[in-house]
């Protein structure tokens, strides 16, 4: 019998209608007025006000960033297609997201870390679950008259937040807001799992479908030019080891062994090692091994700017869970920027030693705090 052609599926087949309505690519005239200008004026005094010579894909990025404003701003409003930047860690993606934001003279625009957000839409369909549809109810709430939203570090590890995300993305191109988006994986890197990622594949066809894909590459790690962190809280924290007792003893942490006290957060009580008006400290323990999630980090990040992690194992040997959890926790504190200090045993480097595949992203973040080692 002749091989049976394989079944597209009902995304793939819809392409051409997708692409017709939610636009693919940006017609010739754009980019040429007053607002792509503005906007593209806006990342050169940027870039030369901290010392950047901007990249190839950088530059792409900025004339399509250009295009989009002259599209929305111009006199038939239209929805640009949205976008989806990505690129391995350092290289300007949120960088670029944020100058956008910053350049585009509207009110109605949002930028949140995708962990902020999602933690809001879960609570937000939680309180609305009697309705009918709890999801648009939700964005109601959460998005208003928003034209413009802004996610950046987009990365999805759970099939569950996989499912709400295929919910999410098609509401918010039905509503026909701008979605700018960045990621340090491409589309089809996204839920990596094998177990899951086919189940995914929807929500990929629709990105490249609706989206324009941009890669945002260069040979440098922006992170690691320190001229430009003077105005960053997170990146005037520390990275102290070994935590020698007179370390410890700089930082007025209580001994290893004094009895921990319990903090509420929400219907919970963690366990904390110190806790001072707008300072608190934890072991990696407290946050990591148990059952704590981003939206209990953005509670604390809500009532504390100082922040304190002490005794930081050698990842390897954690739980991927545990693992999981304090990249979550670096990507809260770094987005939120407060200030932190880190404790471990061992070199930075080789303390965050893993197999989870966002910690590339961690290492480059920690990577900023100031080294502070005394010999043991």
């Amino acid at each position: 019998m002749p091989d049976r052609p394989p079944q597209r599926s009902r995304l793939s087949q819809r392409w051409p209608a997708l692409r017709r309505l939610f636009g693919k690519g940006l017609p010739a005239s754009a980019g040429h007025d007053a607002s792509a200008q503005a906007v593209r004026d806006y990342f050169r005094h940027k870039a030369s006000s901290q010392g950047y010579t901007l990249s190839h894909s950088q530059q792409r990025v900025i004339d399509c960033m250009a295009q989009q404003a002259s599209l929305l701003l111009g006199a038939s409003a239209e929805t640009p297609p949205s976008l989806y930047l990505y690129g391995a860690v350092g290289r300007g993606k949120s960088w670029l997201l944020d100058g956008f934001f910053q350049a585009l003279p509207i009110t109605q625009k949002r930028r949140l870390h995708f962990h902020e957000f999602f933690a809001q839409l879960h609570q937000g369909m939680f309180s609305h679950r009697e309705q009918d549809d709890a999801l648009a109810v939700t964005l109601d709430e959460l998005l208003q008259e928003c034209r413009v939203l802004c996610f950046d570090e987009f990365h999805v590890h759970d099939i569950g937040d996989a499912m709400l995300i295929t919910r999410l993305f098609k509401a918010l191109f039905k509503r026909g807001i701008l979605l700018l988006v960045t990621s340090n994986y491409a589309p089809e890197g996204l839920l990596p799992n094998p177990l899951y990622h086919a189940r995914f594949k929807p929500v990929i066809e629709l990105i490249n479908a609706c989206m324009q894909v941009m890669e945002v590459g260069g040979p440098h790690d922006f992170r690691s030019h320190a001229r430009n962190h003077a105005h960053q809280l997170f990146t005037q924290g520390h990275y102290v080891w070994p935590a020698t007792p007179a370390q410890r003893q700089t930082l007025n942490l209580p001994p290893q062994d004094a009895p921990p006290l319990s903090l509420p957060v929400g219907t919970r009580r963690f366990q904390v090692r110190l806790c001072e008006g707008r300072r608190v400290a934890f072991s990696f323990n407290d946050l990591c091994e148990q059952p704590t999630a981003v939206m209990d980090y953005l509670e604390l990040c809500r009532r504390f700017d100082q922040w304190i992690i002490d005794d930081l194992p050698l990842l390897a040997d954690c739980s991927m869970a545990a693992q999981q959890r304090f990249i979550n926790l670096i990507d809260v504190l770094y987005d939120q920027d407060k200030h932190l200090t880190l404790l471990g045993h061992l070199p930075l480097r080789e303390s965050l030693a893993g197999q989870v595949i966002d910690l590339a992203r961690t290492r480059s973040r920690l990577g900023q705090l100031q080294e502070v080692h005394h010999p043991a």
